[in-house]
């Protein structure tokens, strides 16, 4: 996925100029190891301390607003980020439906279902997961949320969201196909910071956990 004109036009608005986007956390449902999308799994304790020190790392910033999904795993994480602000929940930031392979760890999806798995794995763009979505309608649905975003959004904005959707977010943003960001681990509770650059956009800070190490 490129960035499209209109997209193009929207990213150099006059207002947003400064963009943190934060993985949420750890959640019961052990998001860490196991393929939660559209299952609604509470944040757990560990997932909070991550969120407490995302808090601490972006002391120092100022949002204006605050987005999410409207799934409990972000809605928590938003509000121990930027208790400040309420978060506004946006149905499109809503991760990718997984189908079938909810819940499961990539070892029991490979075992289940090692043909799909193996598809699945060369990363095809347009890969649609067992009983779920497809990858291509997802981040269009994404996209296409954020475009909806950007022109009511204020100067700083922090959006806390999931894996998919800040891949797909930093593509639209970034102007750059999402398998360009492959390399980013974009774990629970990273850090990404984007800033505007004239008309365009650039990484301040990319995929940065070392708030989370001990």
């Amino acid at each position: 996925m490129t960035l499209d004109s209109s997209l193009m036009t929207l990213m150099t608005h006059d207002s947003l100029s400064r963009l943190i986007l934060v993985r949420h956390g750890e959640t019961v449902g052990e998001s860490s190891i196991r393929y939660h999308g559209v299952s609604d799994v509470e944040l757990s304790e560990v997932g909070r301390e991550q969120m407490r020190r995302v808090a601490g790392a972006l002391a120092g910033e100022a949002f204006d607003a605050v987005y999410c999904s409207t799934l409990r795993r972000t809605v928590a994480s938003a509000r121990v980020v930027a208790p400040g602000l309420q978060p506004q929940a946006l149905a499109g930031f809503d991760e990718i439906n997984f189908g079938r392979w909810e819940g499961l760890t990539r070892e029991e999806i490979e075992a289940r279902d090692p043909e799909l798995y193996r598809l699945w794995r060369s990363a095809p763009p347009d890969f649609t997961y067992p009983g779920g979505d497809s990858v291509r309608a997802f981040r269009a649905r994404v996209a296409a949320t954020w475009r909806e975003v950007v022109p009511r959004a204020p100067h700083r904005v922090l959006v806390v969201a999931h894996r998919g959707v800040i891949v797909a977010i930093l593509a639209a943003t970034l102007g750059v196909d999402p398998a360009e960001l492959h390399a980013w681990r974009i774990g629970l509770g990273s850090i990404h910071v984007l800033v505007r650059n004239g008309a365009g956009w650039r990484a301040e800070q990319a995929d940065a956990h070392t708030h989370l190490e001990d």
